[in-house]
């Protein structure tokens, strides 16, 4: 199954819209004879049942879009991923850094996770003034200051550099390419799968392998 997936996804990654089907076929020359063994492989799972109601019908939907800010902010430690997820490309996400701070600061995240979610914001987010937004996210969650005012002089550097102080898209300054490659080697070091890295961040395959 997983050779399978994985030539679906070079399908579409050669431009196509529509999965293929592929058909797994297993060559078997082993001691046993015949073999031995199921080839379904819900047969795998230890509750196959189980297994078959979740792979054998659509899955479940959480379409943030739709779910009120005031509700999503009940909703505990997931709140922050799923509020920046709502609103990653459609506000200025200085607008937001408040309620964000206030969240990180509440539910005392991880520093990594916290650099992270900055890496994330970095490369998919827009705002008008990056400094600003990552200079409110160090005031109002002192916890993190010196993490979050740390990547706001870098920013600040690249800006000067580059003349670029306004109007500007905060994931494609030259500065966030080395951050996009710290989420990188974070989602990798956690065991994410390698065609959902390459999806979060756009890097290629050459890329990661130097990663």
């Amino acid at each position: 199954m997983r050779y399978a997936v994985a030539a679906m996804q070079r399908h579409i990654e050669q431009g196509n819209n529509t999965l293929p089907v592929v058909i797994p076929i297993l060559f078997y020359q082993g001691v046993t004879s015949p073999y031995p063994y199921s080839t379904h492989f819900l047969d795998c799972f230890a509750d196959p049942e189980l297994a078959a109601t979740v792979y054998q019908q659509a899955f479940p939907l959480v379409d943030i879009t739709t779910i009120p800010d005031e509700e999503i902010l009940t909703h505990r430690r997931v709140a922050l991923l799923q509020l920046v997820q709502k609103h990653i490309r459609t506000r200025d996400m200085l607008e937001l850094a408040v309620e964000l701070a206030n969240l990180i600061e509440k539910w005392q995240y991880s520093k990594e996770q916290c650099k992270s979610l900055l890496y994330y914001i970095a490369q998919a987010g827009n705002t008008i003034d990056g400094e600003g937004f990552i200079r409110t996210l160090a005031e109002k969650a002192p916890t993190y200051r010196e993490d979050f005012m740390t990547i706001a002089e870098q920013l600040e550097a690249k800006g000067r550099e580059k003349g670029k102080h306004e109007g500007y898209q905060l994931g494609r300054q030259d500065g966030v390419k080395e951050a996009i490659r710290q989420l990188a080697k974070q989602l990798i070091s956690d065991g994410v799968a390698r065609e959902n890295i390459k999806r979060y961040t756009s890097l290629s395959d050459s890329e990661l392998d130097k990663l």
